[in-house]
């Protein structure tokens, strides 16, 4: 969530002030309708809000829904809000909604995307593959960039799926020359990881074990392929934002709207399932982050001459 909240404010130009939020029991418990006091909710363990209040406020996240309804009036006006992700309740109670076509929400104040906003940039890519080149010099071309999730509430990730994705890996680098620059997350775990490592051992395979730099980026920037597991929307956004070929890999489990999140990406022609083999094919790179902060630059413009008129 914060990842999206980044890549927009950096998009739209601005160096963002972070705050992070805690709201107690039983507050978290409770749907904002109930909770009239927001600021009075929030706990020692996060940040405190405090005047001066800004004047772009954005916000992610279930806990944060009632502070963005009702921030506009908090600031005496000042604030123009925008929640990133359904909010879950009238999105007229903010200045403006971002969430994904597969929410399927509809308002005059929604603005919809083809998955998830996120830090993708040419610039930034640029800058990764300067920075990470070295680690990764000694890798044959061509390169797959892996990016494995995991368990969350609708999928899993079983022995038997590392298994088999470790096993495919292994046979293209083996038989094909690839290079591996792979990526797990903390949803892995230990036992799919140590399957990964264990069926890649002696192969050219970097695995990021989590200790210094995240390589994430530059593993974008200097991969030809990308094969990417379907349990994280951000994940597959991100990796579509390069315009390289993007493989997804199956999980157990799934729901509705990330059926219908893949579903537009295959449609689209941005990704394809990974059967074990790479294809190469071409598509505009998934731009939503600087779309969506060209429409807030502009909405900010109107409302700050709106204000000028008066």
């Amino acid at each position: 969530m914060e990842i999206q909240c980044l890549g927009l404010a950096e998009a739209i130009g601005l160096t963002p002030q972070v705050k992070r939020v805690q709201v107690t029991k039983p507050w978290r418990w409770l749907p904002p309708g109930l909770i009239t006091d927001p600021l009075g909710t929030l706990g020692p363990k996060g940040d405190r809000l405090t005047p001066p209040w800004p004047d772009l406020w954005i916000a992610s996240g279930r806990q944060t829904v009632p502070l963005s309804r009702d921030m506009r009036k908090i600031s005496g006006g000042r604030c123009f809000t925008v929640q990133v992700q359904n909010p879950a309740i009238d999105p007229a109670r903010v200045d403006l909604v971002i969430t994904p076509d597969h929410d399927l929400l509809n308002a005059p104040n929604v603005l919809s995307t083809r998955g998830a906003l996120g830090r993708i940039t040419p610039e930034r890519l640029a800058e990764a593959s300067a920075a990470f080149s070295a680690r990764y010099a000694a890798l044959p071309r061509p390169r797959i960039a892996v990016l494995i999730g995991g368990d969350n509430k609708v999928f899993r990730m079983t022995a038997a799926i590392m298994t088999r994705l470790t096993e495919q890996l292994a046979r293209l680098s083996r038989e094909h020359g690839y290079g591996l620059m792979i990526t797990p997350s903390r949803r892995t775990g230990a036992r799919n990881e140590a399957i990964l490592r264990r069926g890649l051992a002696g192969l050219p395979a970097d695995i990021w074990d989590g200790s210094g730099e995240n390589p994430y980026f530059g593993i974008l920037a200097l991969a030809d392929s990308i094969v990417a597991t379907g349990d994280s929307v951000n994940m597959v956004s991100e990796a579509a934002s390069t315009g390289k070929p993007v493989h997804i890999v199956e999980l157990q489990g799934g729901s509705a709207k990330f059926s219908r999140f893949h579903g537009s990406l295959q449609a689209a022609g941005i990704t394809r399932p990974f059967t074990g083999a790479l294809e190469n094919w071409s598509y505009a790179p998934l731009a939503e982050t600087q779309r969506v902060a060209g429409e807030i630059r502009r909405r900010l413009i109107d409302r700050q001459a709106r204000a000028l008129d008066k």
